[in-house]
Formats: structure tokens, sequence, C-alpha cells
């Protein structure tokens, strides 16, 4: 792995939001936008077990859409499949950077582990409480 380049951390905006039933059906882009702020404290200080600072990109899809980047978290809208983007951006990596995907997607899962992506589950970035995300 390069040691030049933050470890590249792809988050699944449609399954991470998906994962707690807060109401984020009524408002896909309002749902994607506190998701995207929520990722902005992981840019600098890391995931649980992945010190920071780490590069994030969080991929929406459909309704959420034209969500924009702020400092930290670049976001990439998928112009059909966000699987599809989230696959390739971690094919683009390439074996010389470290990638994470954040998913609990096995369909995707399978998809990025041949690229070298190490996967990691919605919790570990959307925790069921504030009290339990790591300072």
């Amino acid at each position: 792995m390069s040691e030049d380049a933050a470890v590249l951390v792809i988050v699944d905006g449609a399954n991470v939001v998906g994962s707690v039933p807060d109401g984020w059906w009524r408002d896909r882009r309002g749902a994607a936008e506190r998701l995207r702020d929520s990722l902005v404290p992981y840019a600098a200080d890391g995931l649980p077990g992945l010190p920071g600072p780490v590069e994030i990109v969080l991929v929406v899809e459909g309704a959420a859409r034209g969500v924009a980047s702020v400092a930290g978290v670049r976001v990439e809208s998928a112009p059909g499949s966000g699987d599809d983007l989230i696959a390739g951006l971690a094919a683009d990596a390439g074996p010389d950077r470290e990638c994470v995907v954040v998913t609990a997607d096995r369909g995707l899962r399978q998809r990025v582990v041949p690229y070298g992506a190490r996967c990691v589950g919605p919790r570990t970035v959307r925790p069921a409480s504030d009290q339990e995300r790591p300072s």
C-alpha cells in the first residue's frame, strides 16, 4: 500500500442512510446531507481501527443526487447505480492504495473485495446513538 495517499473511504450513502429507520424516506436528499455532515469528523479522525486523516467519498444516487461536497467529504452523484460507481471507485484506487467501503450490501461487498477493498458496516460511521459515536 502506498504511504503517500490517505486511505480512501467510500460510503454507500443509500445503504448507510437506510440502515436507521429515522424517516429518511420522506426526504432522501436531506438524509444524505445529514449523513454527509456527520462524516466530516471522520476525515480528520479516521474510523475505528483506522487512524486519520482519510479521504471520504460519499456516493449518492436517485433522489439524493446533487448533494454538494463539503470540506472533508467529497460527494459523488451516481448517474445510475450507486453500486456501479462505488465498484468503479474501488477499482480506480488500485492495488497501491488502501480502500475501505462502508456498506452492508452483500452483493456490493462481493464486487469490491476483488479490487483489494476492505468492507465495514454502516454502524462504523452511523452508530445507533450519538453517545456511541467515538470522539
